[in-house]
């Protein structure tokens, strides 16, 4: 019964819709602008510090390492044919202890992201994934956000124009009902009872006590059941430096988003107790529109024109004014047909995990 219920809300509530389908109403758009730019993929001199200006076919691993180093958790990328004693050591050199986030290096959409809590799990994780992972230092930090953040190549200052607060999937208990029965009775954890009962498969009997949180994922993507909020009422000139200072350290960076970990927003706004858990360019979305409480489906479709916008005029001053020629389109082609490849993949190992 669950299940039905869950599709026909998949089917009309558009937070939950394909992504596709935010991005068909916009073809038009991108073909006037690409037309104009004289060059079908013109955006992707966007970010010359990535690669194809972070489209997707980037290393996760190696844009973390642009950043400064204290602003970036302990993380280091196992190749699939690494045995797993190298894989202890390396660990063990870095100073990286359970529980750890896994997570592949080339990714999307939170697929086979992981809080792997011993050795064991890890184990099991490589062996069921074969493909170059990350495993990172779990951030033990209270809240996470993504802040959307641009600046055109021949200005002093940027600007955020979003910020997405991330609220956990967490249930109450009432002493009486099981976790399996609570999941499935709350208004939003029931959409993802496959996940959770995957996560807490040991605990899905269980009765929590009465008044007793339990956080059901740890993983703030939206398809791991956490909810996105609107905060972009919290951007101001204070965050706006602090984050010009943090992307201009980053020589050739104008246009994505951080998504971080963080103590208080007090202290982030100073620049202060948060750590960067990624950094996407082209392909990050400003993850506020998918806040239905404060955003509707035409809003959400109007916001990432507006970030096409931002991202055509800078592609523009990068070719035009700085010299930065497009890419040629037989290796960008072939690189896309390699991703098509694997993001197949990674979707065949998501649905196994």
């Amino acid at each position: 019964m669950h299940k039905l219920k869950a599709f026909f809300t998949r089917l009309f509530f558009w937070e939950h819709w394909p992504t596709f389908m935010f991005y068909i109403p916009l073809i038009p758009y991108y073909l006037v602008k690409a037309i104009r730019a004289g060059h079908p993929v013109y955006y992707l001199v966007v970010n010359p510090a990535l690669k194809y200006s972070g489209n997707g076919t980037e290393s996760k691993y190696k844009t973390l390492q642009l950043l400064p180093e204290n602003y970036r958790p302990k993380s280091i990328l196992v190749d699939p044919d690494t045995n797993f004693n190298s894989v202890t050591l390396l660990l063990s050199t870095a100073g990286i202890r359970f529980p750890l986030i896994a997570k592949p290096d080339i990714g999307f959409r939170g697929y086979l992201v992981k809080l792997v809590p011993d050795e064991n799990a890890l184990r099991t994780y490589l062996n069921n994934n074969k493909i170059a992972i990350i495993l990172q230092e779990f951030i033990n930090l209270p809240n996470e956000c993504g802040v959307f953040y641009y600046r055109y190549p021949d200005a002093d200052q940027g600007h955020i124009t979003s910020i997405t607060l991330k609220e956990f999937a967490t249930l109450t208990g009432n002493g009486k009902d099981t976790l399996s029965n609570l999941i499935l009775n709350d208004q939003r954890a029931y959409l993802y009872y496959p996940l959770f009962s995957n996560i807490h498969q040991k605990k899905m009997d269980s009765i929590p006590e009465y008044g007793e949180k339990v956080k059901l994922s740890s993983i703030g993507n939206h398809s791991k059941g956490t909810r996105f909020i609107n905060g972009n009422h919290l951007i101001d000139s204070e965050l706006e430096q602090t984050f010009d200072r943090l992307a201009k350290s980053i020589e050739g960076f104008y246009y994505g988003r951080f998504d971080l970990k963080y103590r208080s927003w007090e202290e982030l706004k100073k620049g202060e107790n948060f750590k960067i858990l990624e950094l996407n360019g082209i392909i990050a979305e400003p993850t506020h529109i998918y806040d239905p409480e404060n955003a509707s489906y035409f809003k959400a479709v109007q916001s990432i024109r507006h970030h096409w916008h931002l991202m055509n005029d800078i592609a523009l001053l990068n070719n035009k004014k700085f010299d930065l020629p497009y890419p040629a389109l037989k290796p960008y082609l072939k690189d896309m047909l390699w991703l098509r490849k694997y993001s197949k993949k990674i979707t065949r190992l998501n649905k196994k995990n």
